[in-house]
Formats: structure tokens, sequence, C-alpha cells
């Protein structure tokens, strides 16, 4: 991999763990925890999807509230939690290698940037809540430009800031739709296969895979 410019992270599932939040909630919600966080992150990114190709989009945080209404009534959980799941996902945990692997690629030469579904003010709030904020050289989010990944303005946003090719960007994603579509783009992109998941079928094939951010550091 080489004439990389810049390096850019998705954030939701490849920085923070989206399951954190139902996680710290397990005592209450019991064994069905899981299944339930699941549930909430797949009927999320559906919502973001559909609302796309229906051009009547909401932001992420609205969208976050919405999907979770449905799961909570799926997996019926008291209502009386939503507020407390909403603010917990405000505190996503970072994956555990994630700021010092941030460390060590902060000190190359490197623009290390967040492209992210997230709206402005969450994605803020979620770095400064994780001391992260000094390892970032910007925050894209497709509020930007009004529509969510995969749309290819989306992938625009760091080529115009800054005045890059597309094959100048290495991007990871632990999702794989999202490394196909910045893949399809022209990005260098890198599946982060934390669970050992199988690719989706979309016209596109990493060159590399790693199960966590540190086995980035031997690639570039």
């Amino acid at each position: 991999m080489k004439n990389i410019k810049a390096i850019i992270f998705d954030a939701y599932g490849t920085l923070f763990d989206v399951n954190s939040a139902a996680e710290k909630c397990k005592d209450k919600i019991g064994d069905k925890w899981e299944g339930f966080a699941n549930f909430w992150r797949t009927t999320q990114l559906e919502y973001t999807w559909l609302r796309s190709l229906m051009k009547r989009h909401k932001d992420f945080w609205q969208i976050t509230e919405d999907s979770l209404d449905k799961s909570m009534k799926v997996f019926n959980i008291d209502p009386s939690m939503k507020n407390e799941l909403l603010n917990l996902y405000r505190f996503l945990s970072p994956f555990e290698e994630v700021p010092e692997t941030l460390k060590k690629l902060r000190k190359r030469d490197f623009k290390l940037a967040i492209l992210s579904n997230g709206t402005p003010s969450l994605l803020n709030e979620l770095v400064k809540n994780n001391k992260l904020e000094n390892l970032f050289d910007d925050i894209f989010s497709i509020e930007e430009v009004g529509t969510y990944k995969p749309d290819s303005k989306v992938y625009d946003l760091p080529i115009k800031k800054y005045e890059i090719k597309s094959n100048q960007v290495v991007f990871l994603s632990a999702n794989t739709w999202d490394v196909s579509g910045g893949g399809n783009y022209g990005y260098q992109s890198i599946w982060v296969n934390r669970n050992n998941n199988i690719f989706d079928n979309l016209d596109y094939k990493t060159k590399n895979e790693v199960r966590n951010l540190n086995e980035l550091l031997n690639l570039i």
C-alpha cells in the first residue's frame, strides 16, 4: 500500500463498539441483550438505506431512536429503559486497541479522519468522551451531503477536502457493505473483520483484511 495520503475510519462498529450500550444494561435486559443489540444495529442501518432511497432524510440520531423504538417492541424491553439506552449510545466504548493504534498512526505522515453516518455533534461528543479528540484531523459526517453511505457523495468528502485521489485513501470499516462502497468508489478499502464474518457479494473484494486495527500498522 503505497502513495497513501489519508487513513479514513468508519466510526460505528469499526472504532466504537455499537453493542456496548446494550451490554452495559445486560443485567436489566437479561440473556437476550446481545440479540437485541444486533437487531437494533441492523434496523438502524436498514433505516439509513431506506431513507436514502426514499429521499426522506432524517439524521442519524433520529434514526437511532426510531430503530430503538422498534427493537424494544420486538424484544419486549421495558419502555422506561429507552432514555437510558439512548444516553449510553453517546458513550459507546472504543475497541481495546483503538486508542494506542491511533496514537502510533498520528506520528506518521498521514491525514487521519473519521467518515461516518453519525451527526457532527454526536461524533464529536463520542470522540471527546473517549479522549480521542487530538488524534484526528477531521471528522466527516454524511450530514454535509444529506444522504447516507454507500452513496458516492459521502466518499467524496475527504477527497475534496484534502485534494487527493481516491486511491490515495486507505479506508477501514467493519461493515462489508461500507468496505465495498468505499472500494467501488476507488478507496483502498480494508475490512476490519473482528468476528470472522463472511464478506458480502457487492462487486468488490478487498485485498486486505485485518482482525483489529493493530494489524493495520503492518500494512502501511
